[in-house]
């Protein structure tokens, strides 16, 4: 099927009008129309190749979400219409003692991304057919999986659902794996579109939460979702004010900065989870860890299990990401304004502009 869809034809340049082909549903997949996409901020690292290894064409996005059009003949699971979701993987080897626990994210053979990444091999789930690559959510109808599909409650607005099957589920997935419970004090780093769900979903959980954002014409913002403090962390007396204050810090800034005044913050058997990853390599000072036993530990998205949970978790409590929509020829000005920090918090766009 030709698909209209915008990608990037190298790292350098635009993104732009693009057709793509889509293949009928096989017996346990489904087509999905897709309504909104979300933009990541791993969609620029990856369109520019920033973490190297990008794959082009590529066309960028994870955060889907739609209607289904087809059924394929052995799905039971969906209805036609039915609102539902793809986030940052379309299969994975589903063997491997990590897809057997339900974290397909971890997958010992690698996940397949939902773009810039291969198909499975018929033949050897374990390998990637490197002649199929995968193309993301910038398009009008996608072709998963049926396994690999989301349900969307219905109380959640869709084109705020969009942001949730990434960064909704990578801020949630910490907060449960480390056990934040209600009375928990909990620092969020960065108010950008990871801080911002990871504000809402720690704060729906019970946590006390912290924004330490470098700029102090968020703290108005941070209050209003639902953080209860806030600090600037340009002004050093910050680091020296918070020591030992906080039992887990979710780390989501990608950009370089100094992890070992983050992990001072924490106390005895404390936690910091780095969800952001920045191009370069940082630096972690032991003492900082063995005066405290604190931990550093990584985190990424969930498992499919865990993703659905996640949706109907923002459903119970009345979380949704907050957006900007907007049409996919304002993509790469997007974009820029992503880089800037000039958007509040997630840009998702409106697929319709796209099947004109």
């Amino acid at each position: 099927m030709s698909t209209p869809a915008y990608a990037a034809l190298s790292a350098t340049t635009p993104l732009a009008p693009f057709t793509i082909e889509r293949r009928e549903p096989g017996p346990r997949e489904v087509l999905i129309d897709i309504l909104y996409c979300g933009v990541c901020h791993s969609d620029i690292h990856q369109a520019r190749d920033g973490w190297g290894g990008s794959v082009f064409p590529m066309v960028p996005g994870h955060e889907i979400v739609g209607r289904i059009a087809k059924l394929g003949t052995e799905v039971t699971a969906f209805t036609l219409g039915e609102a539902v979701g793809v986030g940052c993987f379309v299969d994975s080897c589903r063997q491997c003692p990590s897809c057997e626990a339900g974290e397909q994210q971890y997958c010992d053979f690698g996940m397949t991304g939902t773009y810039n990444s291969f198909e499975r091999d018929h033949a050897d789930r374990r390998r990637q057919d490197r002649s199929r690559p995968t193309y993301g959510g910038y398009s009008t109808q996608i072709t998963v999986d049926a396994g690999y599909v989301l349900r969307i409650p219905e109380s959640i607005p869709l084109d705020r659902a969009a942001p949730l099957l990434c960064a909704g589920i990578t801020t949630y997935s910490p907060l449960k794996h480390f056990g934040v419970k209600p009375g928990d004090r909990v620092a969020v780093v960065g108010l950008g579109g990871l801080g911002h769900m990871g504000v809402k979903l720690a704060a729906a959980m019970g946590a006390h939460v912290t924004v330490l954002s470098t700029s102090e014409s968020k703290r108005a913002d941070a209050l209003a979702l639902g953080a209860q403090d806030f600090a600037a962390t340009r002004d050093g007396e910050v680091f020296k004010k918070l020591a030992g204050s906080f039992d887990y810090i979710l780390d989501t800034v990608s950009a370089e900065h100094d992890y070992n005044a983050y992990l001072n913050l924490l106390k005895l058997d404390g936690t910091m989870v780095l969800l952001g990853l920045p191009e370069a390599p940082e630096s972690v000072a032991a003492g900082v860890l063995i005066r405290k036993r604190r931990r550093l530990a990584g985190s990424m998205i969930g498992g499919i299990a865990e993703t659905q949970e996640m949706l109907d978790f923002c459903a119970a409590h009345g979380v949704a990401s907050d957006i900007e929509v907007i049409r996919m020829d304002q993509i790469n000005e997007a974009y820029e304004r992503m880089l800037k920090s000039d958007v509040r918090y997630r840009f998702v766009i409106d697929l319709a502009s796209l099947k004109g």
